[in-house]
């Protein structure tokens, strides 16, 4: 079993990653800004205080780790824009200084820049509403920090166009920068199936130093 650090795991998507990464017997210190949100208890789970966006914060959950694991987002669209590239820069550099020590990252993206069947991405559709495109471009623009990266082991990991709460089913398809879509044209996965795609790559390395999504 692995050891993980998760940052922002009281989110929708965090606390999903949690129950699935506790339910497969792993152990869990949950890092966040406000230790009493979280509400789970587990004899696997340790809850402590962290903020990503501090180096040394980062540095200090990661120590000792196997995995660490960034759930982190934004609310709304300028949250977003203020936490999501500036954090996967704080992560890198807080990895950074734990050498060959350090553990791999893994951090929940966003779908806004795969690219769709028409040669498009996710984020050229018309009437896209400015707080959603501004959601949409923080991630991209974490993905491009990631992208220049070598030396910290990083997997960035995008959802379908949507993802809400809804059935664990184990099931998902995957791909790398193409938007996984059904017969149908939708393009969905729940939290529950992404927290299970996210742990399958902890406990199966497949996408180091790479993005993947996945989606039914």
């Amino acid at each position: 079993m692995s050891t993980i650090a998760l940052f922002g795991a009281n989110g929708t998507i965090g606390s999903r990653i949690l129950d699935e990464a506790l339910q497969r017997g792993h152990q869990v210190t949950a890092v966040v800004r406000d230790p009493a949100k979280i509400t789970t208890t587990h004899p696997n789970l340790t809850v402590t205080t962290g903020d990503i966006l501090d180096p040394a914060s980062v540095a200090a959950a990661a120590e000792g780790q196997d995995v660490l694991v960034s759930a982190v987002g934004g609310g709304d669209g300028p949250g977003h824009i203020a936490t999501i590239e500036p954090a996967a820069r704080s992560l890198v550099a807080g990895l950074r200084t734990l050498g060959d020590a350090a553990p791999r990252l893994i951090a929940v993206g966003g779908a806004g820049s795969l690219r769709t069947p028409d040669g498009k991405q996710v984020w050229d559709a018309e009437g896209l509403p400015e707080f959603l495109l501004q959601i949409m471009h923080a991630h991209g623009d974490a993905l491009d920090f990631y992208r220049t990266v070598s030396d910290v082991r990083w997997t960035n990991i995008s959802p379908a166009a949507t993802i809400a709460p809804g059935e664990r089913t184990g099931g998902y398809r995957t791909a790398t920068d193409e938007l996984v879509t059904a017969a149908d044209g939708s393009s969905r996965i729940s939290t529950e199936d992404y927290a299970v795609a996210v742990l399958d790559e902890i406990e199966r390395p497949r996408h180091i130093g790479e993005r993947f999504t996945v989606g039914y």
